[in-house]
């Protein structure tokens, strides 16, 4: 940067700490980090530090590997080569890359109420596109970037930027199970 090489660059995370060391250097316009329905943490000073800093904010793994899509029981098996499969537990690389940290059957369970919130909205939307867009739709996001095996997939995901807010009583409903199933797991962590 002293040569003037260097004007601007981005990093990816794995904390909250790590993101707010990073936005606090010279240069730095986007970070990435996990964020979805499942890890609240973000919004707290991640959210407000890159309103006030300037610098975009890039989320990922919106759909908590794919629990938040609404696919997943516990019966569902993943292929051997599948992080989904041999990361439960942090084995391979942080564990707050594979379902957000959360155990599997825990998130099984809280999708299942997460898909329950979604029925309840106003219009249609699949958990996936709710999932989507409850990340899109949080002050200080710039972009989302979700996985898709499909054509089809993509097409839904990109279609969840269309819809509407989702409204207080859904959103009041994500933090509520936020913190009576998930916080106690993964808030302190990352």
């Amino acid at each position: 940067m002293a040569d003037g090489v260097i004007a601007k660059y981005g990093v990816s995370v794995q904390t909250c700490d790590e993101a707010l060391t990073a936005m606090s250097r010279r240069g730095t316009a986007t970070v990435q980090l996990i964020l979805n329905a499942f890890r609240h943490k973000p919004l707290e000073a991640v959210l407000p530090s890159a309103i006030t800093n300037g610098v975009g904010i890039i989320a990922r793994v919106p759909l908590a590997s794919g629990l938040l899509s609404g696919a997943y029981t516990n019966s569902t098996t993943f292929a051997e080569n599948d992080h989904r499969t041999f990361n439960r537990s942090g084995e391979a690389f942080d564990v707050g890359e594979t379902f957000s940290g959360v155990d599997y059957e825990t998130g099984v369970r809280a999708a299942e109420q997460f898909a329950d919130l979604v029925s309840e909205l106003p219009f249609e939307a699949t958990p996936a596109q709710a999932a989507l867009a409850w990340v899109a739709q949080q002050e200080g996001v710039t972009t989302v970037i979700p996985g898709a095996r499909s054509v089809g997939q993509a097409e839904a995901n990109a279609a969840a930027a269309e819809l509407p807010p989702l409204g207080e009583d859904f959103l009041a409903g994500v933090r509520e199970l936020y913190d009576q199933k998930l916080r106690s797991q993964v808030h302190h962590r990352w």
